[in-house]
């Protein structure tokens, strides 16, 4: 099962877990991912994705058409 959020990208970090006696070993934060889905008015159609819930929020707030025309605006900046 793929860790990754399908809008923006947002993969596993890795870091230190550390101890009470300041003794450090590798651990990994995963994303807080969920699965949706979605109605896409413009097309039809019911989508599918594992996203992450900040991308959840902004999709409430902007709508999942405008959220992803931002995004793709974005990377073709890049």
């Amino acid at each position: 099962m793929s860790k990754v959020c399908e809008l923006t990208g947002t993969r596993p970090l890795y870091g230190n877990k550390v101890s009470h006696s300041n003794h450090k070993t590798r651990r990994r934060f995963n994303p807080n991912l969920q699965k949706k889905s979605f109605f896409v008015p413009e097309t039809g159609e019911w989508v599918e994705m594992k996203i992450t819930t900040k991308a959840l929020r902004t999709i409430n707030k902007l709508g999942l058409y405008d959220y992803m025309k931002k995004l793709e605006k974005k990377a073709k900046s890049i």
